[in-house]
């Protein structure tokens, strides 16, 4: 497949990935919106999405090595649809995984807690790989996205971490990786010490 032909054929794809965030957009606002009623607050503080471009599609094959062709793109790049929530708690980031298990329009097919096992950087996030279902006029096609759900603390270690990685574009020494290490662990902390105070809170609310 032609470089043309690829992005001629990945623009007709990237409508079909457009359908698809829609549909798990809606499908996590009701979600959401549901469990602010039963629980009585909202556990997200905010959430971003984006579709990749055809740049950003090509780039990520060269750098697994394939060639530029869509089929095997839909079989080897799974986040093409990207979703981050940020929550305030760790409670509230499995809360929300459980959500979306239960959920019968997003089917789950990979998931990685990062969060109890967290990389080597220090990076901690909980990842679902889902399908969501477009309903088109040849019957329904199953899209991939990726959903990443984190505590603010874990979004602002995650932010960090890509920014040094880019600054070095390649190996980063052992010194800089030790230090990221040590200050992951603090930031982890922060995180434990927000749900003991949660913890506290509710305490007083049940009285």
């Amino acid at each position: 497949m032609s470089s043309h032909e690829f992005e001629y054929r990945l623009q007709e794809l990237l409508e079909e990935y457009q359908f698809g965030h829609q549909m798990l957009e809606t499908e996590l606002s009701i979600l959401i919106k549901e469990f602010a009623k039963i629980k009585g607050y909202n556990p997200v503080e905010h959430i971003k999405s984006r579709i990749k471009t055809v740049e950003s599609i090509k780039r990520k094959l060269e750098r697994k090595n394939l060639p530029l062709n869509t089929d095997i793109m839909e079989k080897n790049i799974h986040d093409i649809i990207g979703f981050r929530i940020v929550c305030s708690f760790v409670s509230d980031v499995y809360d929300i995984v459980e959500m979306i298990q239960d959920c019968k329009e997003i089917r789950i097919i990979d998931k990685k807690d990062y969060i109890k096992n967290p990389k080597k950087s220090g990076y901690s996030s909980y990842h679902l790989i889902v399908l969501i279902p477009v309903y088109l006029t040849s019957g329904i096609k199953y899209m991939e996205a990726e959903i990443q759900i984190r505590t603010v603390t874990m979004d602002f270690w995650a932010s960090l971490d890509h920014k040094i990685r880019y600054k070095f574009q390649g190996e980063i020494p052992d010194e800089v990786k030790e230090e990221m290490e040590k200050y992951s662990k603090e930031v982890q902390t922060i995180d434990e010490k927000m749900l003991s105070l949660l913890e506290i809170v509710n305490k007083y609310n049940q009285k």
